[in-house]
């Protein structure tokens, strides 16, 4: 069993609801239907239930398989926005929160945050910009967490870390050029997906070009910063570096690069880039060489689970999404 036959597994043990802002999407609604009607997940779609109901029957899809949430219907809208104002440290009040729920995306975001959703899914006709504004507005970002950041899950054939092929990466695709204090988010909440996702145990190093002061610069001072500061936030998590890639990942480089006691060092099991330069060139280069399949990226640093996928990804891509989506909701409690 591989890794994603793995997670879809447990997706089904414990199905989540998801709410697609985008329903009217074709793609979308497909991905939404077949992992429904497969047991993965509890779809709901969200935006006007009758275009809605119509574009399904026209595709030839049971309405059963649906949820369907009309966002012009008042009683159920007026108990989302009366849960929602009640909620602690909320930034939108009921005038302004009713004015941005007339966007399907906004509107399944209040749903998740009162509970009414697990996952909010979108991404295809909304921006990443859009997602995250979205997110941080009414989901809003889990405490000492400042940055929005990503991770990706890449099953490398040939590797043998310590979780064998799999191996987590961040941040990819989101953060450009994080100072000490976001290299430090993004390292704690890599830890906490991978904990929702996986059940590993975390063991994250933050690399460099740098093994423990083997190098100096700024670019290096960085990372050493953030190490200090993931450790002082986050004790109980295995954060450990600066050290380069090799000494992260192979036990034998590791014990001549690292002359301490490392819970992390050659067997790393999530690697955090210092930039997305070096990010975007890493995640490439091994799905290239490596020819390794790249689950993500997953949103992080979120109170809830919030997914924004790539506009052009197919409708297989899109639903590895979805479930993986669904699984670290289901972790995250």
């Amino acid at each position: 069993m591989n890794v994603l036959d793995e997670i879809y597994q447990k997706a089904k043990e414990n199905p989540q609801k998801v709410a697609f802002p985008e329903a009217m999407n074709e793609k979308m609604m497909q991905a939404a239907y077949e992992t429904g009607q497969e047991g993965y997940i509890i779809p709901v779609l969200v935006g006007d239930g009758a275009e809605i109901k119509k574009a399904a029957k026209e595709r030839g899809y049971e309405e059963k398989v649906f949820q369907i949430v009309d966002i012009s219907e008042e009683s159920y809208k007026k108990t989302l926005v009366e849960k929602y104002v009640a909620l602690p440290q909320t930034i939108l009040k009921e005038k302004a929160l009713n004015r941005r729920m007339q966007n399907p995306l906004y509107y399944a975001m209040v749903m998740q945050a009162v509970g009414e959703a697990d996952v909010t899914f979108a991404g295809i006709d909304n921006t990443t910009g859009d997602v995250l504004l979205a997110g941080q507005m009414i989901i809003g970002l889990k405490e000492g967490i400042s940055t929005v950041s990503s991770i990706g899950l890449c099953d490398i054939p040939g590797f043998q870390g310590s979780e064998g092929s799999l191996l987590a990466i961040g941040d990819s695709a989101v953060c450009t050029n994080p100072d000490a204090k976001q290299l430090a988010d993004i390292a704690i909440s890599a830890c906490d997906t991978v904990k929702e996702l996986m059940d590993w145990e975390p063991r994250c190093a933050m690399v460099s070009y740098s093994t423990l002061g083997s190098g100096q610069g700024e670019l290096i001072d960085k990372v050493v910063k953030a190490v200090e500061l993931a450790k002082e936030q986050r004790p109980d998590l295995a954060i450990d570096g600066e050290f380069q890639f090799d000494a992260a990942i192979s036990p034998s480089v590791a014990e001549k690069k690292v002359n301490r006691e490392s819970k992390v060092a050659g067997k790393a099991n999530i690697v955090i880039w210092p930039d997305l330069n070096v990010g975007n060139v890493g995640v490439k280069l091994i799905q290239q060489f490596g020819h390794a399949d790249a689950y993500g990226p997953m949103l992080q640093g979120f109170q809830k689970v919030v997914c924004d996928c790539s506009r052009g990804a197919p409708v297989s891509e899109i639903k590895g999404n979805i479930v993986i989506s669904a699984v670290r909701a289901a972790g995250s409690r």
